[in-house]
């Protein structure tokens, strides 16, 4: 064997146990794992608990059905809602400032209740792909969604669902976060935006490489995660961005992200592709990867009002975890 190969060899060698051993170093035990029966088999992909009982977690399936399921125990039982109307994935649900609920999903299919979320009134919007829905007062609501490096969509409604404006763009938007009335932040395919009057404009932020997927924030700190397991955090409102976490270095662990989510300014958690949970208890500047306990991919975490932390995705997923 030449010497320069044998050389390259070796040093391969030694930076893949490099990389096995940090591994080793990084992984993570959970106090207690608890599967969840919430009698689907439906995707499921945004939790939401409005307070120490009730919470909510939209899903279906693509072209066949719309799922959202209710907790009335703090999220240790989920009964299950359908609504063959719609008959389309729903993938997101949220909470207005004047107590209104919405969900949006597939080919524009929208519902929303006023009365806590036992009735829902169910709209047809445009055949669009919304994968979010936020208002930031009660009657004025935004949507974003679209399909990959295609095209996207940002459209504006009122309480009711009627479309007031609607803009479409190069790019699939995947998330949508206010921090208050007035600033808040779109991630996408390969994009970040920032709104400081409300969402009426939006200005792009000097973040790229990624299919930006979800957006956490905690007072002044900012993440986004990309699909392919970037991380990016900013603290001073977007004027500058660090790269935590390089998705696209062959030296650190693989992840395909779908949600991030903080408790502080400290401690954070991401969830992905194939049961992947992962967690940072320095602000983000360090992932370490918690014990499989799913092949499922999953799609969406919150905390449950006892403070652990709930995850859900594909085939009907939901876990109850204690980290």
């Amino acid at each position: 064997m030449k010497k320069g190969l044998k050389i390259y060899l070796y040093s391969l060698m030694a930076l893949c146990a490099s990389v096995l051993d940090s591994c080793k170093k990084d992984l993570l035990h959970y106090q207690n794992v608890q599967k969840i029966e919430g009698n689907t088999t439906d995707r499921l992909n945004s939790i939401l608990f409005i307070n120490d009982s009730t919470g909510f977690i939209a899903g279906g399936e693509r072209f066949a059905s719309s799922t959202i399921l209710v907790t009335k125990d703090g999220g240790y039982t989920w009964t299950g809602m359908g609504f063959p109307e719609a008959g389309k994935e729903l993938f997101d649900i949220s909470r207005a400032p004047g107590g209104n609920f919405y969900t949006c999903g597939y080919d524009g299919k929208f519902l929303y209740s006023t009365d806590g979320g036992q009735q829902w009134t169910f709209k047809q919007l445009m055949f669009n792909p919304y994968k979010k829905v936020v208002f930031t007062t009660a009657d004025k609501g935004m949507l974003v969604g679209g399909i990959s490096f295609e095209t996207g969509y940002l459209t504006h409604i009122n309480a009711t669902g009627d479309v007031t404006s609607s803009d479409s763009l190069g790019y699939e938007l995947n998330d949508i976060k206010m921090i208050n009335g007035h600033t808040g932040y779109i991630s996408g395919y390969g994009v970040v935006m920032r709104t400081d009057d409300g969402g009426a404009t939006w200005q792009l932020q000097n973040i790229r490489g990624d299919n930006f997927v979800s957006i956490a924030y905690f007072q002044n700190n900012i993440w986004v995660c990309g699909y392919n397991g970037s991380v990016f955090h900013t603290t001073d409102g977007g004027q500058t961005w660090e790269k935590q976490r390089n998705g696209n270095d062959p030296t650190q662990a693989s992840y395909h992200l779908q949600a991030i989510l903080f408790k502080d300014a400290m401690n954070g958690w991401a969830v992905g592709e194939k049961g992947a949970v992962i967690h940072t208890d320095d602000g983000g500047k360090h992932w370490m990867s918690y014990d499989n306990f799913t092949p499922n991919d999953l799609r969406s975490l919150a905390f449950a009002p006892n403070g652990d932390i709930i995850v859900a995705g594909d085939h009907g997923t939901i876990f109850r975890l204690k980290p």
